[in-house]
């Protein structure tokens, strides 16, 4: 069929933050349930499993040194039974994608770069081929930080990826998020399995991870094979993993477009750790400050919003954030998203809207609350922006002309519009004019 590429930045939801390598049919199911009863309607419409699903003795906190991963005959990934019983008598995920179809959400799940191990200690056949898993493995090129699977030789890698695919479009698959493909830079597997989906009979999302050290540089070649790719490492619950994505978002947001998202990753909000790779079970460590300045930088960069919190047991508060449809409307419909200002813990925003709307987003990255005046015209509205709304609260927001020339560090002159913004530590205000 074809590569799907998304008129908007995907939202939905991913096991991993909350459950790890761990996760069950029916905690998939769950907020699979929620999201369709509370996040639908604001645009929130794919469900992902994470790593590992075909572990039957995955555990939380890591990886199992040579798991027994379920494969097929053809050494591809089976769901294991004990987890996903719907996939019992080799099955595999179809019945759980059409309880998930049946919602009116899409179904995902990650995959690895490269073949399991346990195929290769089999020497399992590769379908549509002479090759067997062992003669197509890969050993010198193998994930440094999964432990189960080799990399794929240029004689094998696009006939096992094109099997795999035709596998998970018979399941009914809507996206795939393949990790292990840019760091370092996997250019053969990235086009094997970007070709491998042209072939598969539906539309498919592909994802890429991690992004630690993404360059501009692959642009294109991104662009041409995927729908979205990550530009950070894992974000977890703590600032100092938020702060180093301003400049990452900055770098890539002007590049943002129906052509292929770049990836902030999950956001890491709700309850997390369940049965995760890091921390125990816990309300994801932010302030209602920070949690609105994170949702706030990935709307304004237009990056994909893949929920990490187990959506049934998450704060209300944080659910809310998620429903704030003047919020979301950034990432669907703005364009022109850009970084104006970044400078002594302020970062400041700018987008225009379809209908003339401008939006700027004024962030204290800072560990002591603020409080800023600004020249209208420094937040991309001119010097005349008529109503402002704070978009976080829906009120309006009171202008004032400057009397005199201020002398704090972001000067206004005399005669110019201004607002004047208090800022919590690590906050933001968020603006449409």
């Amino acid at each position: 069929m074809t590569l799907r590429k998304t008129p908007t930045p995907p939202m939905g939801w991913n096991s991993w933050d909350c459950f790890g390598t761990t996760v069950t049919e029916e905690e998939v199911l769950e907020n699979a349930r929620f999201m369709a009863e509370h996040l639908l309607p604001y645009g929130w419409d794919t469900i992902v499993i994470d790593a590992d699903w075909s572990d039957p003795g995955a555990r939380s906190h890591g990886y199992n040194e040579r798991a027994e991963l379920v494969i097929d005959e053809y050494g591809r990934l089976q769901p294991d039974p004990g987890r996903f019983p719907s996939a019992a008598g080799g099955a595999g995920f179809g019945p759980l994608a059409e309880k998930i179809h049946a919602l009116g959400l899409k179904f995902g799940f990650h995959v690895m770069r490269g073949i399991p191990d346990v195929a290769v200690r089999a020497d399992t056949p590769v379908l549509g081929t002479t090759l067997t898993a062992s003669q197509i493995a890969d050993q010198s090129n193998r994930c440094e930080w999964n432990p189960h699977y080799a990399g794929l030789s240029a004689d094998g890698v696009q006939a096992y990826y094109d099997s795999c695919l035709a596998l998970y479009a018979e399941w009914g698959i809507d996206f795939i998020k393949a990790d292990d493909m840019l760091w370092p830079y996997q250019t053969a597997d990235i086009e094997a399995y970007s070709r491998a989906i042209e072939l598969a009979p539906r539309e498919i999302a592909l994802s890429l991870s991690p992004g630690r050290h993404m360059s501009l540089a692959h642009l294109e070649h991104l662009r041409d094979n995927a729908t979205m790719w990550r530009v950070s490492d894992d974000i977890w619950d703590s600032w100092s993993d938020i702060e180093p994505n301003f400049a990452r978002l900055a770098r890539w947001a002007p590049h943002a477009s129906t052509n292929g998202w770049p990836d902030g990753d999950m956001l890491p909000l709700g309850r997390i750790g369940v049965r995760a790779e890091r921390g125990e079970p816990r309300e994801a460590r932010f302030t209602l400050a920070e949690r609105r300045s994170i949702v706030t930088l990935w709307s304004m960069a237009r990056s994909p919003l893949m929920i990490g919190g187990h959506l049934p047991e998450s704060d209300p508060e944080t659910i809310a954030l998620f429903q704030n449809a003047d919020v979301l409307a950034i990432g669907s419909s703005s364009h022109g998203n850009r970084e104006l200002l970044r400078d002594r813990g302020l970062v400041i925003w700018a987008a225009e809207g379809p209908r003339g709307e401008r939006w700027a987003a004024v962030f204290n990255t800072r560990d002591e609350a603020a409080d800023e005046t600004l020249d209208t015209s420094w937040l991309g509205f001119g010097s005349a922006p008529g109503s402002i709304v704070d978009v976080w609260t829906g009120a309006e927001v009171a202008t004032e002309i400057a009397r005199e020339q201020s002398h704090d560090i972001y000067s206004v002159a005399p005669g110019s519009s201004a607002v004047r913004l208090p800022l919590e530590p690590h906050g933001c205000v968020l603006l449409r004019a």
